[in-house]
């Protein structure tokens, strides 16, 4: 994460704050130079500013597409959900029960002081649970709608915001109040539920790598680490710059446990009353936290163009004078064709920037937000038909430590746009993965090696991938307190992990399978 030795060692950051020297408080001076989120006032909330939510709003835009193209149905659930349908599920309720935000009353009333008390006599006669996950909302519903196999499957999905009342915030990454989408769906077999919990999987995999260019590794979670209630839960995860790991999305499959809890049942091709099999799958606005982590540097942002709400930015170079308008009227034609070319499917995104202040003022503006390609085009420009441009991919000069501006024929430019944007989405993921997988570390066989590891390698170690024998009961939670203690966590079962051809790192057994073991987020 340094920036070098020679010239690039003297680069002026527009950032305070380096990755490499306080990587959680880089993370937070991100979001604010950046733009892209604020505290709101209420502990655990934050307010999502233009930026931030134009780049969820690509990500919502982009998964949507892909959940449709598998024949989901968006619909909408009600925000309060009545205590009691938790009450049936009881190893669900108790994963969500710390987390919970209750409705108690409907009214307030002056306390007298010039305050406001709940009225007692405005107590619900049932209390209501803010929406934590709509599982048991969900399933009262499809326990009215499933009669028949006929009408299986039942394949929901719904765009919301869910409420956990978290204890150590931190914006996107943590919040207790965040925005998501969640996917319902219920099977006649085994079998199909399993197939879509997979298919999911997948789904989140190939949105978060190749829109997000965030490269994940797929797996199984580990009995301790699955959702409260599920047979089955999958991950994607993701490592970070600080070598930490991010859930950027998960699958469970649900077996009948949710339907027998909600009375989803329906009449099978013999006539024989059966519960269904269910799954549900969810991801959130963590994954901006994620391109954060993934794709920032010292200067601020760096947004994939598939995500970026702008792809190119256009600053015009004002000088008060009349001359402006004739400048403007030149880049507004090079908006008009730039937003002509097209690039990673779609049309090409391209702002004109005609707000106030110096061009070289605003750079640095959009250096800080992330936007893939800042073009700047001053009278000369104009005249000599170039365009001053910007990748934000590769901002600095190595040679001279100052901004790679290249001078580019404007005709040029505009024919290119497109391979440029496609570039500059792969060059961010190859980077990506390359600093992962040089940061997994395999072949340690002794949990001494292991824990050595973490506590020699400096602030950000990355993951070690080992072989176990997937304990479970009281030998899983020996392990699970072994990890703890070094504040490590199992992260998943590797889909692609090479066989395991050894021992258990902590039971000493024969290995069953591989897994990450990774500090997290």
């Amino acid at each position: 994460m340094s920036a070098g030795t020679g010239p690039v060692s003297q680069i002026r950051h527009a950032l305070s704050v380096r990755r490499e020297d306080d990587f959680a408080k880089w993370y937070q001076e991100v979001i604010a130079a950046a733009d892209l989120a604020e505290e709101s006032g209420v502990r655990g909330c934050m307010v999502i500013k233009p930026w931030g939510y134009g780049i969820w709003e690509r990500i919502q835009r982009l998964m949507d597409d892909r959940i449709k193209a598998a024949g989901i149905a968006n619909a909408y659930f009600p925000l309060f959900i009545p205590l009691a349908n938790f009450e049936r599920e009881a190893s669900h309720v108790e994963g969500f029960a710390k987390e919970m935000a209750v409705v108690t009353h409907h009214r307030l009333i002056a306390d007298g002081k010039g305050g406001l008390i709940p009225d007692p006599d405005a107590k619900l006669e049932e209390p209501l649970v803010v929406r934590p996950t709509s599982e048991t909302i969900i399933g009262d519903a499809m326990a009215r709608w499933v009669q028949s196999w006929r009408d299986l499957p039942l394949m929901l999905n719904q765009w919301a915001n869910v409420v956990r009342w978290e204890m150590r915030t931190r914006m996107f990454l943590r919040t207790s109040e965040f925005l998501w989408q969640e996917g319902h769906t219920a099977h006649e077999s085994r079998e199909d539920a399993v197939a879509e919990t997979h298919r999911a999987l997948e789904m989140y995999r190939a949105c978060v790598e190749e829109d997000l260019a965030v490269p994940v590794i797929a797996g199984e979670k580990p009995e301790n680490e699955r959702f409260p209630g599920a047979v089955e839960t999958w991950s994607i995860e993701a490592m970070m710059q600080d070598g930490k790991a991010l859930q950027a999305g998960t699958s469970h499959y649900l077996g009948t446990n949710f339907a027998k809890a909600a009375g989803i049942q329906y009449q099978d091709r013999e006539g024989t009353q059966q519960f269904c099999h269910t799954t549900s799958w969810g991801t959130s606005t963590r994954l901006v936290g994620g391109v954060i982590m993934t794709h920032g540097d010292d200067d601020g942002l760096r947004v994939p163009p598939r995500i970026a709400p702008h792809q190119v930015v256009i600053l015009p170079m004002l000088r008060d004078k009349h001359e402006d308008a004739a400048l403007l009227a030149y880049c507004e034609r090079l908006r008009a064709g730039i937003a002509g070319q097209s690039a990673l499917g779609e049309a090409v995104r391209v702002l004109l920037d005609k707000g106030p202040g110096k061009a070289s003022a605003k750079r640095w503006d959009w250096v800080r937000k992330g936007a893939p390609i800042i073009l700047e085009v001053g009278p000369r420009d104009m005249e000599g038909g170039k365009v001053a441009v910007l990748r934000r991919d590769a901002l600095w000069n190595a040679d001279n430590g100052k901004p790679a501006m290249q001078f580019v024929p404007t005709g040029d430019f505009v024919a290119g746009v497109g391979i440029l944007l496609e570039d500059i989405q792969q060059g961010l993921f190859d980077e990506a993965r390359e600093r992962r997988d040089a940061n997994i570390t395999r072949g340690l066989a002794k949990w001494d090696e292991v824990a050595d590891f973490f506590a020699s390698n400096g602030k950000y170690p990355g993951w070690v991938e080992v072989q176990w024998a997937r304990p479970t009961g009281a030998a899983l939670d020996a392990v699970v307190e072994k990890l703890k203690g070094e504040k490590l966590t199992i992260r998943n079962v590797p889909m692609d992990a090479s066989p395991a051809d050894g021992t258990c790192l902590f039971t000493g057994e024969k290995a069953a399978e591989r897994i990450l073991v990774a500090r997290a987020y």
